[in-house]
C-alpha cells in the first residue's frame, strides 16, 4: 500500500483487498458456491462492489460488501456524528452470512473508515449469532478477538467487548442478539466523540483512546484479518450436524430477532438510508428466510431454551 497515499484512499485500497481475501476463504469453505459480483454508483457520489452468494450447500444467503461514498450529509445526520460542515466520505466492508445449517452461527462483521470535514475516525467490530450455543465456539471466538486487542492495547478487549454487548442488544425485547464479539465507534475522533461510547456504571466514564490515525489502522487491519479464523473453525465443527425442522424452526424465529436489530438499531444500516446509500447493498445483511410467532416462547428444559438462556446471560466466555 502507498504510504503517500491520504488515510482515506488507503482505506479504500484496503477494504476491497479485504473483500477479496474473504470471499475467496468463504467460497473455498462453501465447496460450490461462488459470489455473484455487482459493482454500482451512487448518484451523491462514490460507489462500491457488493457480492453475494446464495443457495450454497454451506450458506443459504451470505455478503461481502466494499463501499466508498461521499458528498453532502443532511443537517440532522451531521448533527450526530463527530467532525464540522456537511462534507463526508465513508469507506468500509461489511459481511454477513446465513448459514443452511441451525448448528452454524449466523456472523457479523464490518471495519470502516469516516470523515466529516477535519475530523476522522475508525469503527468497526464482529459479532456472532449462534441458533444453539456451543461455549467453546463462544470462547474460540472471543480469544481470538482478544488476542489482536492485545497486541495494541490491553484495554482494547474489555472495552469493546463491553461496547458490543450493549450495542447489539435488543431493548423492546431485552434480549441480545447474540453472544457478542467486539465493537467500536469514533477511534480517532479525539474527546468530543468519548461522550458517545457507552458507560459501565461500575467504572468512570471512558477516556479517549490515546493512539495516533495509523495505530488505529493497523489495529482495524489486523481485526480484519481475524475475521475469517474466529469463524471458519466454529463453522466446521458444526457443518455437519444433524437438524430436523424443529431446529429449522427455530433457526427462523431467532433470524427474526436479527432481521429487528437490523431494522431498527443497526447504525449501518440506518447511516446507509439516511445518506441515500444504494438499498440492495444495504439490506444484504437480512435473511433469506424468516419466521415470527405470535408469543412464541421455547419450551423450559429444552435445548432452545437453554440457548437463549445463555444469550441473555451476557456472560464473560474468557473468565478462568
Amino acid at each position: 500500500m502507498n504510504p503517500t497515499m491520504s488515510l482515506a484512499d488507503r482505506a479504500h485500497a484496503y477494504v476491497y483487498e479485504l473483500q477479496d481475501r474473504i470471499t475467496r476463504a468463504l467460497e473455498e469453505a462453501d465447496g460450490g458456491a461462488r459470489f455473484s459480483e455487482d459493482s454500482w454508483t451512487r448518484p451523491g457520489g462514490g460507489g462500491g462492489r457488493t457480492r453475494v452468494v446464495a443457495d450454497g450447500a454451506l450458506f443459504e444467503k451470505g455478503g461481502v460488501n466494499v463501499s466508498d461514498v461521499h458528498g453532502e450529509l443532511r443537517p440532522e445526520m451531521a448533527a450526530s456524528l463527530p467532525g464540522d460542515g456537511l462534507r463526508f466520505r465513508a469507506t468500509g466492508v461489511s459481511l454477513v452470512l446465513h448459514p443452511r445449517n441451525p448448528r452454524v452461527p449466523t456472523m457479523h462483521a464490518n471495519v470502516r473508515h469516516l470523515e466529516r470535514g477535519s475530523v476522522s475516525w475508525f469503527g468497526g467490530g464482529t459479532d456472532l449469532t449462534p441458533y444453539y450455543v456451543v461455549p467453546e465456539d463462544a470462547v474460540h471466538f472471543h480469544r481470538t478477538l482478544r488476542d489482536v486487542c492485545v497486541q495494541f492495547d490491553a484495554g482494547f478487549y474489555p472495552r469493546f467487548k463491553r461496547w458490543c454487548d450493549d450495542y447489539f442488544y435488543l431493548p423492546h425485547r431485552q434480549e441480545p442478539r447474540g453472544v457478542g464479539g467486539v465493537f467500536f465507534d469514533y477511534l480517532g475522533a479525539g474527546a468530543e466523540a468519548t461522550a458517545k461510547q457507552p458507560r459501565d456504571p461500575a467504572l468512570a466514564a471512558p477516556a479517549p483512546i490515546e493512539a495516533d490515525a495509523e495505530s488505529l489502522f493497523a489495529f482495524v487491519r489486523a481485526l480484519g484479518a481475524a475475521i475469517v479464523p474466529a469463524y471458519l473453525p466454529i463453522v466446521e465443527r458444526r457443518r455437519n450436524e444433524p437438524f430436523g425442522e424443529r431446529e429449522r424452526r427455530w433457526q427462523l424465529l431467532r433470524r427474526g430477532r436479527y432481521v429487528e436489530f437490523n431494522l431498527i438499531y443497526d447504525r449501518g444500516t440506518l447511516f446507509g438510508l439516511k445518506t441515500d446509500g444504494r438499498i440492495e447493498s444495504i439490506l444484504m445483511s437480512l435473511p433469506p428466510e424468516v419466521r415470527w410467532e405470535y408469543g412464541f416462547a421455547p419450551e423450559p428444559g429444552t435445548a432452545e431454551a437453554a440457548s437463549l438462556a445463555a444469550i441473555c446471560a451476557r456472560r464473560d466466555w474468557l473468565a478462568p
